[in-house]
């Protein structure tokens, strides 16, 4: 408790100073919000717990000014270019960031406010329906993952050129009409409006039958969200692959960005062989300011009857932090192969939430490492087979590049080899077509989140 008292020291300072700001009346901004005075303690106070926490807390120059940025997340956005790591060129923190308590409350238990859809070109002119939340206006109304968009609001213009209107219409409108192209060739216009749901990060779990081998398939999509709901499915799942005698699991994670470090513990305590049990899972350290007391070693502490030699992750440049957690801390323990269209994201640190006035900031404060010390992958993990993102198949379908890789793989012992798109000409994956498609995961949270209760 004295180690976190003096860490929020800082913060106790400025609560008093919001109090006699609140009473100051010179600090009146006339027409609501947050008074100018107390915006600018928040600042200070932002920079402060950076010049602290930070992991490169030592190569913020002094002359930084944080008055002169307009928000928190402004702040945060700033330091990140002093993260310079040894072995790479220019800094390595693409991640600190701020945000408002009431958006972050939602955003990590998994509440959301639009229709639902997440959406990516396949091809140039080719934009699909890449994930579906079920509880969602998309999920509800019907619609599927591998459903071509080909008109929105009456607008056919869907190409790379144009992904600033399709952003704007697929995850900031309160209403857009859509014209989807079925797999069978049928067309449907949906007017769909935005409400809030209940995200359920596991899309889809099934059994398959390859060979003399049963795989066990999970499309796993956030590590946010209501934790209950997930360590119950997880159970469920886990018992079910064993009950049908699983020999083999793969995990979806192409579209993952992390979230809790703790909802990576329990996956990584089911999927992990009984010989790891006890054996190091992770270590997290911090600066050298916090080290002797926050850094921590946790340990397996394995879950569940399943116990598996190999695991099998789908990736793409969308996995991120707790996604790729989860993979290095099993890697010195079995045999893991990574498939899809190309290297994981790279996020091997961390952060977690600190209160500053009505905001949370989350500069990046720990890093992460296996057993065998490995951890700097800001570059992310390369694939052992590299397989376009089938985004013309619904989960689970065993035509779906990707995933029928992984199929091939445990029914013969090797995958297939296929690196251009099926059915597309050669070469339509261009530097544009990958560039507007990291425009459209723009609301994909990437982050390995400590809650403040572990960090106590």
């Amino acid at each position: 408790m004295t180690k976190m008292i003096r860490f929020f020291a800082p913060a106790m300072v400025v609560l008093a100073l919001f109090t006699s700001c609140k009473k100051d009346k010179g600090s009146d901004n006339g027409g609501g919000g947050t008074p100018p005075v107390v915006k600018d303690k928040i600042k200070d106070t932002t920079i402060l717990f950076a010049r602290d926490i930070y992991l490169w807390y030592k190569q913020i120059p002094s002359s930084f000014d944080a008055q002169t940025y307009a928000d928190p997340n402004k702040i945060m956005e700033a330091i990140r270019k002093y993260s310079t790591e040894p072995g790479f060129t220019g800094p390595v923190d693409r991640w600190s960031f701020a945000m408002k308590q009431t958006e972050w409350d939602d955003v990590s238990s998994g509440v959301a406010g639009d229709f639902g859809l997440g959406v990516f070109f396949r091809v140039e002119g080719d934009l699909r329906v890449k994930s579906v939340e079920r509880a969602s206006p998309a999920g509800l109304a019907g619609v599927h993952r591998g459903w071509r968009i080909t008109k929105i609001n009456g607008n056919s213009n869907i190409t790379t050129a144009n992904s600033n209107f399709i952003i704007d219409a697929v995850f900031y409108a309160t209403s857009t009409t859509f014209t989807f192209q079925k797999p069978d060739g049928t067309s449907v216009d949906m007017a769909l409006t935005a409400k809030t749901y209940q995200e359920h990060p596991i899309y889809l779990d099934s059994v398959y039958t390859t060979g003399s081998k049963k795989l066990g398939y999970i499309v796993f999509n956030s590590f946010l969200g209501d934790t209950t709901e997930v360590y119950n499915e997880f159970n469920r799942i886990f018992n079910k692959f064993n009950a049908a005698g699983v020999t083999d699991v793969a995990v979806d994670l192409r579209y993952n960005g992390g979230g809790y470090v703790t909802v990576q513990e329990k996956l990584a305590n089911y999927l992990a062989p009984a010989a790891a049990n006890g054996g190091v899972m992770m270590n997290q350290e911090f600066n050298d300011k916090y080290a002797s007391s926050f850094n921590e070693t946790y340990n397996f502490s394995k879950l569940g009857p399943l116990n598996l030699n190999r695991v099998f992750f789908i990736v793409s440049p969308n996995t991120a932090s707790a996604s790729e957690l989860l993979i290095n801390n099993l890697k010195p323990y079995m045999d893991v192969k990574l498939v899809g269209p190309d290297h994981s994201y790279g996020k091997p640190v961390g952060y977690f939430p600190i209160p500053v006035g009505d905001w949370y900031i989350f500069p990046v404060s720990f890093r992460s490492t296996n057993k065998a010390g490995q951890g700097n992958y800001f570059n992310g993990f390369a694939v052992d087979s590299q397989q376009p993102d089938g985004l013309d198949k619904d989960w689970g379908d065993i035509n779906e590049t990707a995933f029928g890789s992984v199929i091939k793989y445990v029914g013969t012992g090797s995958f297939t080899r296929t690196t251009e798109i099926p059915g597309a000409p050669a070469g339509m994956v261009t530097p544009q077509l990958i560039n507007a498609n990291q425009s459209l995961d723009v609301k994909s949270f990437k982050g390995a989140v400590l809650s403040t209760k572990k960090v106590h």
